[in-house]
């Protein structure tokens, strides 16, 4: 998922639009509006897939049904997560919304506050069920996200360059083995010369961001005279 969350709210009433897009905006999300389905479908087709769409029912052309049916025939299995927002609250009209593949169903009139923390729990669920979904390797309280290419300890996401990524992962991969500079700096920076001392300098920032005691290392430690071992005793979330 993107750092900046990008929310579609296709919504006639443009008080109503704006209302929606202050709050969503207010918590840092990217809210695009469009007044009709034809328009946000053409954005679609743009390639640009939004994490979710906030649809009404009933709209000027194409209705929220026809878009979601629409909606289902272009992405298929991966089709957008879909909250409906609609002053229509019969069973029939819920049951139908849900049936074409909208996640959740809000009637009119809402609390912006409320309509916002049921985005907030959508984008939630997404990123746990992409991380659940995608490679990654565990040594102590920390996860590294292969995909992603992000570190997280106890599910907060650790800050690190893009470099210092390249580099942990290395290790990381080919924990038990002692590696020496030179082969970290072949594989990360990919060129056989170069300034070798760049990877002392990448294992200090790493030790000072993962260890608890960068004096005596847990997981990077040196073996003097030949380089670096990452520990494969803590490749358990035991560890």
């Amino acid at each position: 998922m993107n750092s900046t969350p990008c929310i579609y709210v296709i919504e006639d009433e443009e008080s109503i639009s704006k209302l929606i897009q202050l709050y969503l905006t207010k918590e840092k999300m990217e809210a695009v509006a469009f007044f009709n389905a034809e328009e946000a479908l053409q954005k679609l087709d743009e390639g640009c897939k939004p994490n979710l769409i906030i649809l009404d029912l009933n709209l000027p052309g194409m209705s929220g049904f026809d878009f979601l049916e629409k909606l289902q025939k272009k992405y298929e299995k991966e089709l957008p997560s879909v909250m409906i927002l609609s002053a229509r609250d019969t069973d029939e009209d819920i049951i139908k919304g849900l049936g074409y593949g909208a996640d959740e169903f809000v009637t009119k009139p809402f609390s912006p506050s409320v309509l916002v923390a049921r985005v907030k729990a959508n984008l939630r669920r997404q990123s746990f069920f992409l991380e659940k979904m995608e490679s990654y390797i565990q040594f102590g309280p920390y996860t590294l996200l292969l995909g992603s290419c992000v570190l997280k300890k106890n599910g907060q996401k650790i800050s690190l360059s893009s470099k210092e990524y390249e580099v942990l992962e290395f290790l990381v991969k080919n924990a038990g083995q002692v590696i020496s500079p030179e082969k970290i700096y072949q594989n990360v920076w990919k060129v056989e010369y170069g300034d070798i001392t760049a990877v002392a300098v990448y294992i200090q920032r790493l030790r000072k961001k993962i260890e608890d005691n960068p004096s005596d290392c847990k997981y990077i430690k040196t073996e003097f005279g030949k380089g670096y071992i990452f520990s494969s005793d803590c490749m358990t979330n035991n560890c």
